[in-house]
């Protein structure tokens, strides 16, 4: 990313955090178009680039957005409530993200991915209270191999 696509890439990447940010959702394409002036077919090759460095997951069949990390534009088992809004988490350590991104109190619904026990987390003045265990199946260093899947 040089110059042009640099500044462009700049500037969608703060509307889709701007949005994304005030309402919990990861913005389509043709959001962001209307929102930044931007041609759509320009937007969607900004989009490809952010997808490229990881800053951005587009979803598998088009290149809007899946994650905006942490957030997730579909629903998961990850489900964060704070008090304007609520959101989906990729997983248990962005759903935890949510709320230390947006310095918030939130209450997280999870279950187990293992058997599916149903799990109440919260976060209060950046502190995490619930019962329960967080389990990375995969190391840190290899989430980006598969991110979709970890």
């Amino acid at each position: 990313m040089t110059g042009r696509s640099e500044n462009l890439d700049d500037s969608i990447r703060w509307q889709v955090y701007d949005t994304t940010m005030r309402g919990g959702t990861p913005p389509h394409s043709r959001e962001v178009a209307a929102a930044t002036g931007a041609d759509s077919t320009a937007v969607l090759e900004s989009f490809r680039r952010l997808a490229e460095a990881h800053i951005l997951v587009l979803q598998r069949d088009s290149d809007e957005i899946l994650m905006a990390n942490p957030f997730s534009a579909v629903p998961t088992p990850f489900h964060v409530r704070i008090a304007s809004f609520s959101a989906y988490g990729n997983c248990i350590w962005d759903a935890l993200g949510i709320a230390a991104m947006l310095h918030q109190d939130a209450r997280i619904s999870a279950s187990c991915a293992d058997c599916g026990t149903a799990a109440e987390i919260n976060v209060t003045n950046a502190k995490v209270d619930g019962e329960g265990l967080i389990h990375f199946a995969v190391p840190a260093r290899d989430w980006w191999k598969d991110i979709v899947f970890t």
